[in-house]
Order: C-alpha cells, then structure tokens, then sequence
C-alpha cells in the first residue's frame, strides 16, 4: 500500500524539483546580472552610487547634490561665451608704445641743457590693443595708440613679443595698420556689423590698465551713434560692454566670435567703464585695411563747402522752405562745389540719390564719392528746386589737435 502510494506520488515530486531547481537557476542569474550591473556603476559612475547610498542631509538638513566632471569645466554652461572667447582671444594683441619726450629730445640741444638744466630722460609709454586680421601679419589697431610713437611692441597672447610696423593710419577714422613679422599667427575672424542690432550679445577683448588680456561682455546698446566729436567720421556700435583704458584697438566680436568692430572710446567721468563705450563697425574698418594696403592711404571725396545744420533763424535768414536737409553758409572759391554752381544759402537734400538729415550724413556721403567721378547732387535755392553734378576732388589732410579735427571737415 505505502509503496503504490510512494509510487503514484514520485511524479509529482519530480515535477515539484524540477520547478524549484528552474527557479533557484532564474535567482542566480538575477543575482549574477545585478552584481555585474553594480560593478559596472561603482568602476564608471561612483558618483551615481554615492548619491544612492548617502544618508548625509548636508547643512541643516538640506541634502546636496555635485556636480558632475561634465559640468564642471569639460563642456560649457548654458549661456556661456567661452567658445567665443577661445576662437576670438588668441588673434587679440597688446601694443606698447615709446615715444621720446620733448624734454628728451631738447637734452640733445647743449643750449638748452646750459640754460634750462637737467630734464627728466624717461620715455613716454602707452598701451593699447590691437587684432590680428591676416596670417601676413596685419594688425588693426586705434590711430591714437600708435600716434607719435618711436617705438611699437606688439604681444601676442601666447607671449610672443615682436616689434610692429606702422604701414599706415587714417586719424579721420581713428584707425590704424601695424605690421609685425611672426610665423604661425593666429588671424580673428571677420563679421559682418551691417547685420548687428540692438541687443544683440556682444564680448569686448583686450587689455585694459595692462593687466593683461580680459573678456568682458555686453549688448549692442545704439547703432549709428554720430556727432560725438570723436572722429571726424563717426558711425559708431555703442555698447555696455566694459571698456577700459587700454582696451583701444582691441576687438569687439559677437556671440559666435567674429568681429564685428574696433572698441575705441568710452564716455566717463572717472577714467573707467560706465557702461558707455564706442566700436568702429568693421564695414568701416575693412575700408580703411583695403585702402592703405592698396593705396598706402584712405582716398576720400570733397568738395570744398562748408555745412551746417538747419535751423529756424537759417532757414528764415536765407529764405528756405525745405524742414530737412543741410544748408551751406561757405563755399571754397575754386572749389568743386564752387564749380559746379553750390552758393551759399543752397540747401542739400540729396547726394547721390541718398537723403540727406544733417551734417554728419552729408560728410560721409561725400567722403564715399569717388575723386574725379561726377556725382548728381539735390539742391533748394528758396524756392527753386535744383539737380546740379559736382566732380569731388580727393580730400585733404586736416590739422588735428588731440584726435578731433577742428578745422571744419568740408571748408
């Protein structure tokens, strides 16, 4: 009896066995795979196992969280402008000037040693900033950095120094050509400012007070900023990026690094940055490169006028009507526009085709025009309307006094 029953029993035992030795062998590989898995994590992701098992709260109970390699320096931030900065800074220099004192220069006269005595021998030195815009080693800096110097370092980022040429300058546009002889140099890339507007970001590179080179960064703030007294032609990027003493002729770049101006002045008070600070638009730097290279100097149109802007007691004294444009009050007997029939009193609305508002837009359409080229100028004389073609001559050099040109621009 207990064998038949032993018997009809030993199926199911079987079947019983068999059924725990299946799941005893699922265990083990889930023990197995879950090992593996964790060795894996502990060897690649400590940090993930850390942040598992810690039971630290922190201070005051709040429980912190690291950051992870990847977001500590590997990559960047959102909104950050390192990769701008790296393509752009490399090709930025500093520029030191030496110019000799007058005091320097009387000390060689023995006249003026006997009655004037012994004079301080120190040189006078500037700093500045200037961009590197071809591998042939052109650099594109501020005129009044390199203004009157005897000597010129440039230094590059890497702390390679060299001694720069001037190839040439155009204080009309405060800009400048040094040239400097190194292999290998880091050339910036050239933007298109036409395309700025306002607000868009914007990184100023340099070196302000000689600290060394230094990125700060801004929005555009105003485009076509003119009648500033700077330059004699102005169509200045205005923005609130810090620029410094030092920072002149360095670069302005936007947030993919190409440069999109030359910074070259702020307004303030103190000396410092107020959020107030001026760049040359490349549109007009390009110009002034393609022309002294080409050329060895910047070929602008005159005319030989002198303007001004109408007003209420200029338009009733010559008897006007027109509410824009700019009247002329002297012409340059002998002159183009004397030839070509300009009096005084004549009111310019157009040049070319392009409206004229005031002074400033006058004097940068006339200086495009092309010396020895016949251009159709828009007059009101009272009440006549008149078409007239002036032949602009090349423009003459302007005495300067301490970077503005005084003696009026047309005359």
């Amino acid at each position: 009896m207990r064998t038949r029953l032993i018997k009809s029993l030993a199926p199911k035992i079987q079947a019983v066995l068999k059924s725990m030795k299946r799941v005893w062998q699922l265990f083990s590989q889930a023990v197995t795979i879950l090992v593996a898995v964790w060795f894996v994590l502990v060897t690649l992701k400590p940090d993930w196992v850390r942040s598992l098992g810690s039971s630290d709260a922190g201070w005051g109970g709040i429980s912190l969280t690291e950051a992870s390699r990847t977001e500590t320096g590997v990559s960047s931030a959102p909104g950050s402008f390192s990769v701008a900065a790296k393509k752009a800074s490399p090709a930025v220099v500093s520029i030191s000037t030496r110019r000799k004192s007058d005091s320097v220069q009387s000390q060689m006269d023995p006249w003026f040693r006997f009655f004037g005595g012994e004079q301080s021998e120190s040189p006078q030195v500037g700093l500045g900033s200037g961009v590197i815009v071809s591998p042939e080693g052109y650099v594109l800096t501020n005129n009044h950095v390199i203004e009157g110097a005897d000597e010129i370092e440039v230094v590059l980022n890497d702390a390679r120094r060299v001694a720069g040429k001037l190839i040439g300058s155009d204080p009309d546009t405060d800009l400048a050509i040094i040239k400097i002889n190194l292999a290998h140099v880091p050339v910036i890339v050239i933007g298109n400012s036409d395309t700025l507007q306002i607000g868009d970001q914007v990184l100023a590179i340099g070196n302000p007070f000689g600290v060394g080179q230094t990125v700060t960064s801004g929005i555009v703030s105003a485009l076509g900023r003119n009648q500033l007294g700077i330059n004699t032609f102005e169509n200045f990027i205005q923005t609130d990026a810090a620029i410094n003493p030092g920072n002149s002729g360095g670069a302005l770049v936007d947030a993919y690094g190409n440069m999109v101006g030359i910074n070259t002045a702020i307004v303030s008070r103190s000396g410092g940055s107020t959020g107030i600070g001026f760049a040359i638009p490349m549109s007009t730097a390009k110009q002034v490169l393609e022309s002294i290279l080409k050329d060895g100097q910047v070929k602008r149109g005159w005319i030989g006028i002198e303007p001004n802007e109408l007003s209420p007691e200029l338009a009733q004294t010559f008897g006007l009507k027109a509410d824009h444009g700019v009247i002329v009050t002297g012409v340059l007997q002998g002159g183009p526009a004397f030839g070509a029939g300009i009096r005084p009193g004549d009111q310019i609305l157009e040049v070319a085709g392009h409206s004229v508002s005031n002074v400033s837009e006058l004097l940068a359409l006339v200086a495009a025009l092309k010396p020895g080229v016949s251009t159709a100028f828009k007059l009101q004389r009272k009440d006549t309307l008149m078409a007239v073609s002036v032949t602009p001559a090349q423009r003459p050099k302007t005495k300067r006094h301490g970077g503005v040109d005084h003696e009026f621009l047309e005359r």
